[in-house]
């Protein structure tokens, strides 16, 4: 099911929260017109009946017992009245009338109970009417002074429309300014949306963030970081695929050419064991190559460590030291460590830690002098590895660590990546590296931590 759009969304519930406000404003002001006219006119009623209570009707003698009709007191200039404003009647208090204002109040009814407002029918009217009933002071006479509901009505009605129509046509036209006000607002996101749509699988520049709403920008710029992130691995990829295939061909072309050996060797079993020698060699260097390409691009993907714990160095060169002995009695060398002060324990990935050593202590037997001593040397900031190998000349010192760098004229083979993993490991302990030359002759590595 295809959902709405944000614009969508947001127009219909603004118009719905405009047309809900505008209804319930609407409702508390009719109640509250509502209110105040019956207040004004049943004032107006009650004071009117106060003043003919007053008035002494033998007094009048023998005038009619009926004012005349306002239509004929007034047959021009009569202003915008309305019989059913407010009409009057005086009753004696056995029902008789004896005075009335000519118009609606010769139809008022007799029904008085008690002072105050009741509503009810008057004669030749279908519509209820609000009457004060009132009795004078000498309980002579009894005064009624009346109104008709729907004249209220009728005001209120024109008071709230009054007061409405221009909401009433507002509304349209603050409908179709929120639609060209939600549709601006958004126009950002559609810009990003144009960007993105347009954009290359291995481009890797940001978006542009200028002119953006600040509920946007986090978005784009987590978008730009995740670009940034992107790019980084692509150039990983790449870098492996460049790096395995440059460093591959010549193994596996020696491995062809061992092959071949060995299929053209016929009965010359010492050619054939050689062949086949140097096509083990081949492979295991082969074998150490990928190793060593694929722990460097799973080294180059963190960002950060995980799985951190508390690594205390003795443990940790003591246990590489005994995985890595039986190889360096197989070159005739010795390994010894030498513990001048014990460092506290680091914050570290165990493996990778493991990791650094076993590369150090390879390289040191790889490239040492059989019959040598390998030295390994813990202090309170640093471990050192030394060899009593040839070492390396000053002009390439410089250049020790860079993948797939190795020194002119070694004897020993290798892919030149096993220091880079060294270098990339450290860094992310927080560690330095330091390469150099014995003064004695060979070869030093010294990793150190404040």
């Amino acid at each position: 099911m295809k959902t709405l759009s944000l614009r969508l969304r947001l127009i219909l519930l603004f118009i719905l929260l405009v047309v809900v406000t505008w209804s319930i404003a609407s409702f508390l002001t009719w109640r509250q017109t509502s209110k105040n006219i019956d207040e004004i006119f049943d004032t107006q009623q009650m004071i009117f009946a106060k003043r003919l209570s007053v008035l002494q009707p033998e007094t009048i003698g023998n005038i009619s017992q009926q004012l005349p009709k306002t239509k004929k007191l007034l047959r021009h200039n009569r202003g915008a009245q309305d019989d059913d404003a407010l009409a009057f009647a005086i009753f004696t208090p056995d029902g008789k009338m004896v005075l009335h204002d000519g118009d609606n109040g010769s139809n008022f009814i007799f029904n008085y109970h008690q002072d105050g407002f009741a509503n009810s029918a008057i004669n030749e009217d279908d519509d209820l009417w609000r009457i004060v009933w009132l009795k004078t002071a000498d309980n002579r006479y009894i005064v009624a002074v009346g109104q008709e509901l729907d004249y209220r009505d009728d005001m209120l009605e024109d008071l709230l429309i009054s007061q409405l129509k221009p909401w009433l046509i507002a509304l349209p036209l603050m409908a179709l300014l929120m639609v060209w006000l939600i549709t601006r607002e958004l126009k950002p996101l559609r810009h990003i949306a144009n960007q993105l749509n347009r954009r290359q699988p291995d481009d890797e520049s940001p978006l542009i963030t200028t002119r953006l709403p600040g509920e946007i920008q986090p978005i784009v710029e987590a978008l730009n970081r995740l670009f940034t992130r992107i790019g980084t691995m692509l150039v990983r990829e790449r870098r492996f695929t460049s790096d395995a295939a440059h460093e591959l061909r010549s193994p596996l072309a020696a491995l062809r050419v061992q092959t071949e050996v060995v299929q053209i060797s016929g009965d010359d079993e010492g050619m054939r064991q050689h062949a086949l020698a140097n096509l083990t060699d081949g492979i295991d260097r082969s074998t150490r190559v990928v190793d060593q390409l694929l722990m460097l691009s799973r080294l180059d993907s963190f960002s950060q460590l995980d799985d951190v714990q508390q690594v205390e160095w003795p443990k940790l060169l003591q246990s590489a030291i005994a995985d890595i002995y039986p190889k360096a009695q197989a070159e005739n060398m010795d390994i010894r460590l030498d513990i001048h002060q014990e460092p506290a324990p680091i914050k570290g990935q165990l493996l990778l830690l493991s990791v650094l050593l076993r590369n150090l202590l390879d390289n040191a037997i790889r490239y040492g002098r059989q019959g040598s001593t390998i030295m390994v040397t813990l202090d309170q900031h640093s471990v050192s590895v030394e060899d009593q190998g040839p070492g390396v000349s000053d002009e390439y010192l410089q250049r020790i660590g860079e993948r797939f760098f190795r020194p002119p004229g070694q004897e020993k083979t290798g892919s030149g990546l096993g220091l880079s993993i060294v270098q990339r490991i450290a860094h992310l302990h927080g560690l330095d590296v330091k390469f150099s030359n014995r003064e004695q002759g060979g070869f030093k590595v010294v990793i150190s931590w404040h």
